[in-house]
């Protein structure tokens, strides 16, 4: 079927719309601005389904009627349009009927008849005879064969219908089925992403559940710190009320209860869609058609069976009609006698008869065969399809109902972890405590570092004014000698800069007093609710559920919002390691460790009462478990060679510190010699005194190369504040540390002579291991021996700034205090010693706390990792989306392009009406016609290649209607020249109108005295046939004839319908001709009379040759006219008279 329904436009092409339920398919005319709705009328009105009960499909896309055929890309070759009748997929919806298969019916021809004359009939030979039926037979064979074989095409054309349309209905299941598993899949995604969160969250409810009695048993046992405790706060679980928490542990599991149920009821529910879905799915309609298509060709064969068998009987019939024709024109060849063609037209004859036409109807009877299967396949299809779609309308249904329970359920979810966030407070006060604590301990170390750099600050501040007052002090020196005193004071030139004072505001006082090590005092790790497992792997177990729909967000905003709330050491992080007052750089970068540590505890702590480690999955446990084995293999190989490095460096400043003691030792024996012998006293004395002190120099130094380092690791932080205070606060005098060049200078020249002297003679067991210290220290270390040396400068001025020289009498005394400084060396020795032993025992622990460390390091490491991780995937998200951009910008571009086009095409059209409209609004027919054929004549000559089809469609519907307007035009005057041809007709024919009526009067007034004289002719006397009689019509309701000899003439039936069928009452009187006249009489009883006929021929008045029989009967059986009985009657049959019409008079 095809239909136009673009209404004018230009067609674009061909929509194929294919019916799902029959299979019957409509191949439409239209254009892509044709709408949807107009293709749903005609589709009405040609499938009988309402609008409001169809759906079309196309592909993915359902069909609005709103919307142009363009929004779809149609029409399009390749795309094909499904109807689906919504009324059919309704629950109540009847079954298809029967398939009906409609084949025109081709009798079959008749049997031919010796009595069709045929020209050899009447031959003398009977040979020439039998090849006159012989003709006849073939015919009749060959339409035989014809009637036959036009059944079969039309049966196999009707069997490839059905095939077609199973075909369709195949391909229409398809796209339904597509179309529900696009929704399938998207709610089976959602019933995912919801039974994942909520198993997750009924792990972590019935976790909080059943440990709630272990995590208040725990709060009980953890005993708030000393300092903390009060009457009514002895623990933890004072924090709380725990009657509260116990209803709400009661009001939590009935929830959860419930809940529970319902969402094993919802699982159910989800689980039948799921069976009824995959069912539906894995049911196909191939298995109707399997196979159908090769039977089909396979029976083709059945077809060119027949068709070869009509050629032979064509042929026969060529050949019989030769010979007939050849006999009767006495072509016949010598050769070929009449018995001869006669004998081998007998085997044609009898192949016809038992082969061919016997075949041709066993292949009809397969091509029927063959059309009942295909018909039952059909019917099994439409109801295969009707159930189908019912199926499909009821699983829609079923996933929008889900649907909306998934809204539900969502809010029940949230509920449900709003209820259960009163419990989680039981979980996190734990972890919580232990965070404040470790924040406590990271603020006293984040304060004193704090401190120290203020301090650091101070002594910087105090190095630059000392140059500058150095400087000012050369500039005055060079420049008073020119200039007088009073003017460079009056230029301001003798002031010196202020003294700058840092002083910081005391804060943190109120802090407790605790150190790292009790943070495991007062609150251990088992005591928090997560084993030490959790808490070195917590964050990376957390950070493994990233990708999880349910905690994802939780964990990015977490894993942000920690480094803002433990980042306050951040201002360290750029700072060089340098000496503060009274501190080392191992010292301060022992208080950042330590701040570090326990930034990260509180850290640890934080994530762990939000996150779970027996939440995750055993598969990811294990993975997690695999990863933390080769992250601490590797923590461990780390921590190894660290220990070699410091075991060798131990090793080294013991190798120092011996070459020290075997130096010292030899001092003192050289010092004991030089007192035996006593010989140049006062140069020994001098010499021993520069000894000693090269000897403190030496020793300063190597505390500070050698243990140093270590010793001041070690120091109270405390030192640290009371240095920073007293170096705040005593107002730093210039060059006080400072001064080491000057003292050099104050020295004489026998003291500077004899340190050179001293200095010369100093081994290499002396200078190596300070040269290999700094070797294998890096830079900072340098500086700080530097800034350490230039102090030790100042303590080597004090005992040599005795310049007189000693005399005689006093050298026993100085005997004596050489006594005690060998002493006070060897005391110090000890003590270094002791100092030293303490230093190794100290770095061993140092270096499990650097292991921990170590160990924390790896776990930040870990999480840095898995935000590379989230960054990665985010950029990959971020790339996606920008493609997508691209690709949605590249349509909008071309969108906008043809929208463009579309605009240019529209203006264009515009003005073309524009200037059509001024054609039409011209006054005027003939400037109308003038103006138009001049527009369709410049719009001819501007007609451009470029341009599209509608403005060449305009151009041509202009040019039509210019011509048909020209037509109508020339036809106006046809018309015109016409009116005035009939006009004068008109007045000609009324003239011989008016004469005709002067003549149909003329011929009234005579009719009117011919019926006058008709009525004279009535007779009223005897009534006899021919003539004519007046009935009238009587209170007894019959027609009685005016008679004056007798009353007892009646008008009979049939004379009576004559004169009143036609009319709607019956006239008061009948006028007609007598045709004959029947005598009877009223007996007693019908049954006892005789019926006896007579004849009796009477003359007629108007000719005595003319005669009429008198039928004279007895009684008839009923009285009908109410006549006494022995009373004769008549009863007349008349005929109508042709000048005579009666009329009926109105009802009254």
């Amino acid at each position: 079927m095809s239909s136009n329904i673009s209404g004018g436009v230009v067609q674009m092409g061909k929509l194929p719309v294919h019916i799902a339920e029959n299979g019957h398919s409509f191949q439409l005319d239209c254009d892509e601005y044709t709408l949807v709705e107009a293709i749903q009328r005609y589709l009405e009105s040609g499938t009988a389904i309402q609008v409001n009960d169809q759906l079309l499909l196309c592909l993915d896309m359902k069909l609005e009627p709103a919307q142009p055929l363009s929004t779809y890309g149609l029409p399009s070759d390749g795309r094909e349009v499904f109807l689906f009748n919504k009324a059919r997929m309704r629950s109540n919806s009847p079954s298809p009927p029967a398939e009906k298969v409609e084949i025109t019916d081709i009798p079959d021809p008749p049997v031919p008849s010796s009595h069709d004359h045929h020209p050899l009939d009447d031959a003398t030979d009977p040979a020439l005879k039998a090849l006159a039926l012989y003709e006849r037979q073939f015919r009749y064979h060959f339409q035989f064969g014809q009637a036959i074989y036009s059944r079969t095409l039309a049966k196999i054309d009707v069997s490839e219908r059905l095939f077609r349309e199973l075909k369709v209905q195949e391909r229409a299941l398809e796209i339904a089925a597509h179309n529900l598993d696009h929704f399938y899949r998207m709610i089976l995604q959602n019933y995912k992403d919801f039974e994942k969160f909520y198993s997750q969250q009924h792990r972590r409810h019935v976790n909080l559940l059943t440990n709630f009695g272990r995590d208040i048993e725990r709060l009980k046992a953890w005993k708030v710190c000393p300092q903390l405790q009060s009457p009514n706060r002895r623990c933890l679980l004072d924090f709380v009320k725990e009657e509260n928490f116990r209803k709400i542990v009661e009001d939590c599991s009935s929830s959860h209860r419930q809940f529970e149920n319902k969402v094993l009821q919802f699982k159910r529910e989800f689980g039948e869609l799921k069976r009824n879905a995959e069912h539906l799915f894995s049911s196909k309609a191939s298995f109707l058609i399997g196979g159908l298509e090769t039977t089909l060709k396979e029976h083709q064969r059945y077809i060119n069976e027949q068709k070869s068998i009509m050629q032979t009987l064509s042929k026969d019939v060529n050949t019989v009609k030769k010979l007939v024709d050849d006999s009767l024109t006495g072509e016949l060849s010598s050769s070929l006698r009449p018995h001869d063609a006669v004998s081998a037209l007998g085997p044609m004859y009898d192949t016809h008869d038992k082969n061919c036409l016997p075949k041709m109807q066993a292949c009809d009877r397969e091509i029927s065969n063959l059309l009942d299967f295909c018909r039952d396949k059909k019917n099994e299809m439409n109801i295969f399809v009707h159930n189908y779609m019912q199926k499909i309308a009821f699983i829609q249904y079923t996933i929008k109902d889900v649907r909306y329970k998934f809204s539900v359920f969502q809010e029940a979810l949230k509920r449900q972890s709003d209820q259960f966030e009163q419990l989680r407070i039981v979980r996190g006060i734990g972890p919580a405590y232990r965070a404040c604590l470790a924040e406590v301990v990271r603020r006293r170390a984040a304060m004193k570092l704090y401190m120290g750099m203020a301090g650091q600050m101070a002594e910087r501040l105090a190095m630059k004014r000392e140059d500058e007052v150095r400087r000012r002090e050369e500039f005055l020196k060079v420049h008073s000698l020119y200039v007088p005193r009073d003017v460079l004071t009056s230029m301001g030139l003798y002031d010196n800069p202020s003294q700058c004072d840092v002083n910081i505001t005391p804060f943190d006082t109120s802090l407790l007093d605790i150190d790292i090590a009790d943070i495991d005092r007062y609150a251990p790790e088992h005591l928090v609710g997560f084993s030490s497992k959790t808490e070195k792997q917590g964050s990376r177990g957390s950070f493994s559920m990233s990708n999880d729909s349910s905690h994802s967000a939780e964990i990015e905003e977490s894993v942000e919002d920690f480094p803002e709330r433990f980042d306050s050491l951040e201002f360290l992080e750029g700072s060089e390691l340098v000496d503060i007052a009274g501190t080392s750089k191992i010292e301060v970068e022992n208080a950042k460790l330590k701040a570090e540590l326990a930034s990260k505890i509180a850290l640890i702590c934080s994530m762990g009462s939000e996150l779970d480690y027996e939440l995750l999955d055993q598969n990811k446990v294990d993975s997690l478990l695999k990863t933390a084995a080769e992250k601490t293999t590797e923590a461990l190989t780390l921590r190894e060679e660290y220990e070699k490095q410091l075991q060798h460096m131990l090793k080294m400043k013991q190798i120092q510190c011996d070459s020290y003691e075997k130096r010292i030792k030899e001092l003192e024996q050289r010092l004991s010699d030089q007192y035996v012998q006593g010989n140049n006293l006062s140069t020994d004395d001098e010499t021993l005194k520069l000894t000693l002190s090269s000897t403190k120099t030496d020793d300063s130094k190597s505390e500070i190369s050698g243990v140093g380092e270590t010793h001041m690791q070690h120091l109270s932080a405390d030192n640290m504040d009371d240095t920073f205070f007293a170096s705040s606060s005593r107002n730093v005098k210039p060059g006080v540390p400072f001064k080491h060049n000057k003292i050099n200078e104050g020295l004489d020249e026998n003291m500077a002579d004899s340190s050179g002297t001293l200095n010369q003679p100093l081994d290499s067991s002396m200078i190596d291991p300070q040269r290999d210290d700094g070797n294998i220290r890096d830079g900072e270390l340098k500086d700080s021996d530097a800034g350490l040396s230039t102090s030790m400068a100042v303590s080597i001025s004090k005992p040599s700034s005795a310049s007189p020289p000693k005399t005689t009498g006093e050298q026993g005394l100085d005997s004596s205090k050489e006594d005690d400084l060998i002493l006070e060396l060897r005391s110090a020795l000890e003590e270094k010693s002791s100092q030293l032993s303490e230093a190794e025992s100290k770095l061993i622990a140092l270096a499990d706390e650097v292991s921990k460390f170590g160990r924390d390091l790896e776990t930040n490491r870990k999480l840095l990792d898995e935000s590379q991780m989230n960054c990665v995937h985010l950029e990959n998200c971020l790339h996606e989306a920008r493609k997508e951009a691209e690709t949605n910008l590249k349509a909008a571009d071309r969108k906008a392009s043809e929208y463009s086009a579309v605009r240019a095409s529209a203006l264009k059209l515009r003005s073309l009406f524009v200037r059509l409209k001024t054609c039409v609004t011209s006054p005027g027919v003939a400037e109308f016609t003038e103006s138009l054929r001049s527009l369709a004549q410049s719009l001819a000559n501007s007609v451009n290649e470029n341009e599209n089809d509608d403005t060449a469609n305009f151009h041509e519907c202009v040019r039509v209607l210019a011509d048909r307007v020209g037509i109508l035009l020339r036809q106006r005057a046809e018309l015109h020249e016409r009116c005035s041809k009939a006009e004068s007709k008109n007045g000609q024919l009324a003239k011989e109108l008016e004469e005709k009526k002067e003549l149909v009067n003329t011929l009234y007034i005579k009719h009117q005295h011919e019926k006058q004289a008709n009525k004279e002719k009535i007779s009223f006397g005897r009534l006899e046939v021919h003539e004519i009689a007046a009935f009238v019509h009587n209170s007894a309701g019959h027609y009685e004839a005016i008679n004056r000899n007798s009353s007892h003439y009646y008008l009979s039936s049939e004379s009576v319908a004559l004169f009143t069928d036609h009319l709607p009452n019956r006239p008061p009187y009948i006028v007609g001709q007598i045709v004959h006249i029947e005598r009877q009489s009223v007996r007693i009883a019908p049954s006892t009379v005789d019926h006896v006929r007579d004849r009796a021929d009477v003359p007629t008045s108007d000719a005595g040759s003319s005669r009429f029989s008198l039928n004279n009967s007895g009684s008839t059986a009923s009285n009908t006219y109410g006549l006494p009985v022995g009373c004769e009657y008549f009863v007349v049959t008349v005929a109508m008279l042709p000048d005579t019409t009666i009329h009926s008079p109105p009802p009254s």
